[in-house]
């Protein structure tokens, strides 16, 4: 197989249905891991979107060899000699996995910094889920890091989340359960409170005739805390697969890390950061 496969896409449709019809040696499953991989570009481009409509004329290039690095545009939300927090964009790894090597947040702020400044190590204060957008927090100091970990609980005091739920939710709670995992990394709320306290507060701040918005903060941060919670009470999360959400309209995980406020270990001064919500999930609330 050559390296790299380009062609002129003819016709109006998805840039799945476009290479499916190009590449048919190719299953669509192979194919979506390609795009979703950086592997594939539309006219100098890469996209990770496998519905993307392409146009006739348009340059579709495949790669085999290596990952292309997507273009995200690396959005920073604050920073200064000890820390830097971006809006990490749905779909990017915060860090690399056994799969993953190179398309992570990880490794774009870090190249950043190492271009910007005197420091040439970056370390990860904390994670989100691949598919989860918003607020990702960087230390440039691996004993700030460690500082920050390990009072975690006493010097963050907000941590918060926009979430579309799918249905027609109302009010505001709390939920407060004991979450264990099976074989299978699929999360859940024990019956006999065994397992690791996860509490999470939720308020409806507008709904239409299919969705509801709200915003969540936790005071745990459990792994899958949020997506888990709001699907045991009957309303998963839109895009939302694993935890039983059956709508999936703009082919993304509706969870966005919105606030994050804490106590800067060196300054002590409260630091307050925030992240609009993406216009993709907006649209669908309206």
């Amino acid at each position: 197989m050559n390296k790299r496969q380009d062609y002129i896409n003819n016709e109006e449709t998805t840039l799945l249905n476009s290479i499916s019809a190009f590449k048919r040696d190719l299953s669509n499953k192979t194919i979506k891991n390609y795009i979703k991989n950086g592997m594939v570009m539309v006219n100098n481009k890469t996209i990770t979107n496998s519905s993307l409509l392409v146009h006739k004329g348009d340059i579709i290039e495949i790669s085999y060899s290596k990952k292309i690095m997507p273009n995200y545009n690396l959005e920073i939300l604050y920073e200064d000699d000890y820390l830097i927090a971006i809006n990490k964009p749905c779909g990017l790894l915060s860090i690399s996995n056994d799969k993953e090597k190179n398309i992570t947040a990880y490794r774009m702020v870090s190249d950043y910094v190492k271009k910007n400044s005197h420091n040439k190590y970056i370390f990860v204060v904390h994670r989100l889920d691949q598919d989860t957008s918003g607020i990702l927090l960087f230390s440039k100091n691996e004993k700030i890091r460690d500082k920050m970990q390990d009072n975690w609980n006493t010097v963050v005091k907000k941590r918060g989340y926009m979430a579309i739920v799918d249905g027609i939710m109302k009010g505001n709670g709390t939920i407060h359960t004991y979450l264990r995992e099976n074989r299978g990394q699929f999360v859940y709320s024990s019956r006999d409170n065994h397992g690791k306290e996860a509490i999470t507060h939720y308020s409806v701040i507008k709904s239409n005739n299919n969705y509801s918005l709200i915003q969540v903060f936790i005071d745990t941060g459990r792994r899958n805390q949020i997506r888990v919670h709001l699907s045991e009470k009957g309303y998963p999360i839109v895009g939302d697969k694993k935890y039983k959400c059956k709508t999936n309209p703009i082919k993304r995980l509706c969870l966005h890390a919105n606030i994050l406020e804490f106590i800067h270990p060196v300054s002590k001064k409260l630091i307050h950061i925030e992240s609009n919500m993406p216009d993709e999930m907006k649209k669908i609330i309206k």
